[in-house]
């Protein structure tokens, strides 16, 4: 699980800063500046998450709670319905995807209270 994790951090990672960098030079000036914007955050968040996701591999190798592996999912699942809604919206101008955005947004949430719970309560 904690390989699963590390490496779908990275891979989410490096396609978060491909997305960033496509927004910023090929699709500059062929999408409005909203639009732009909205795609940068979600690289942003998509980024932030990826390490949080490789934060979840490494804190799994010492600490294999099921809080930990379910953290890993929503955090993926987050990654997955925030960012991919927020992607697919600016390049396709699909609104109704906004509705799931705040889904993913949730997902993170959860994912970073199950992550403190699991460590708040842990016998050390």
């Amino acid at each position: 699980m904690s390989n699963l994790f590390i490496g779908l951090g990275a891979l989410n990672a490096f396609i978060a800063v491909a997305m960033g960098a496509f927004s910023a030079h090929a699709l500059k000036g062929k999408l409005s500046e909203h639009y732009l914007s909205v795609i940068q955050t979600a690289a942003d968040y998509q980024f932030y998450h990826a390490l949080g996701l490789i934060l979840i591999g490494l804190i799994f190798l010492h600490n294999k709670s099921r809080l930990i592996t379910l953290a890993g999912w929503l955090m993926l699942s987050g990654i997955i319905l925030f960012c991919g809604s927020l992607y697919t919206l600016s390049l396709s101008g699909t609104k109704w995807l906004g509705m799931i955005t705040p889904l993913g947004g949730l997902c993170f949430l959860i994912a970073w209270l199950m992550l403190a719970y699991a460590h708040l309560q842990a016998k050390n």
